[in-house]
């Protein structure tokens, strides 16, 4: 009696096929697994953590976080974690913007650590409840312009700089000219309106009113402790004692997971040195900051 073949005897080329086709939908198959949990499809209830540190110089990473966070029906509250003194003007908009849309769905709890200043407490003001250490510092609510004039020194060189514009405003804080009159009054308008809008926003988010705001916004900065006094933040205590109130407003017991982001790549030298490496602030001129 002749022995039957296996199919995969009979067929090799058709079998290994079949099983290149069948792995690969296998790895598609967990990848897809994989990608649910980890957007949190699968997940329980849960906490998120979104992290400011540092100087505050482009905002992307972390309203994309809070985004993802705000959208995620497992994540039933938010710590907001401040440890920056501020940065540039427009990424904290930005994330004033992201945090208010944030605290619009679920409740979110700030958290200073040493220093939620200026444009760190800028981006705090819409969270449902701020807690600062006694000795955290923040508040600092001003505006500041910063450059550098090169022509006196440049001229006891022997050299004799020119700038040519399509305006008189246009070369307004160059180092290589001293500011005249007209441009020192439409510069300073310009961080007046700033200042306005900061002033605003705050007291707006804090359900203040403008003119208690105004009366301590000129650029001071407060211990956690006296910033409790004059209505910025709404209680003294730890990371703990807000992550507590957090799970409290969420309506969460229990150990409770916590997904903290967003997850930051510092370069190796900046690492190493622990300083911004920016250069481009140098040569461009002048900045504004919060």
């Amino acid at each position: 009696m002749e022995k039957r073949l296996r199919f995969s005897q009979r067929h090799p080329f058709l079998f290994g096929v079949i099983l290149i086709i069948m792995a690969v939908a296998l790895v598609t198959g967990a990848m897809a697994l994989f990608r649910s949990a980890e957007s949190g499809a699968f997940a329980g209830e849960r906490l998120g953590e979104l992290r400011v540190d540092g100087v505050i110089m482009d905002s992307a990473d972390m309203v994309e976080f809070a985004r993802k966070l705000r959208e995620d029906d497992t994540v039933k509250g938010v710590l907001l974690r401040v440890n920056s003194p501020g940065g540039a003007v427009a990424p904290s908009q930005e994330l004033y913007q992201a945090v208010r849309s944030l605290a619009e769905v679920k409740p979110v709890v700030a958290s200073f650590s040493t220093v939620a200043a200026s444009g760190g407490y800028y981006a705090s003001a819409p969270a449902t409840k701020i807690y600062a250490n006694p000795g955290s510092l923040t508040a600092s609510i001003g505006v500041k312009v910063e450059f550098v004039t090169l022509r006196d020194a440049l001229e006891k060189l022997g050299i004799t700089p020119e700038v040519l514009t399509t305006g008189r405003f246009k070369a307004s804080g160059t180092p290589l000219k001293e500011l005249d009159p007209a441009q020192r009054q439409q510069l300073q308008s310009v961080i007046d309106d700033l200042h306005d809008q900061f002033v605003e926003d705050v007291a707006r988010a804090r359900g203040m009113k403008r003119e208690q705001v105004a009366s301590i916004a000129d650029g001071r900065a407060v211990t956690g402790r006296q910033a409790m006094a004059y209505g910025l933040v709404d209680a003294l205590g730890s990371r703990e004692n807000a992550i507590r109130e957090l799970k409290r407003l969420a309506g969460l017991e229990g150990p409770v997971p916590l997904e903290s982001g967003p997850k930051v790549e510092e370069p190796l030298l900046k690492e190493l040195l622990g300083v911004n490496l920016s250069f481009d602030s140098l040569l461009s001129g002048w900045k504004i900051s919060y």
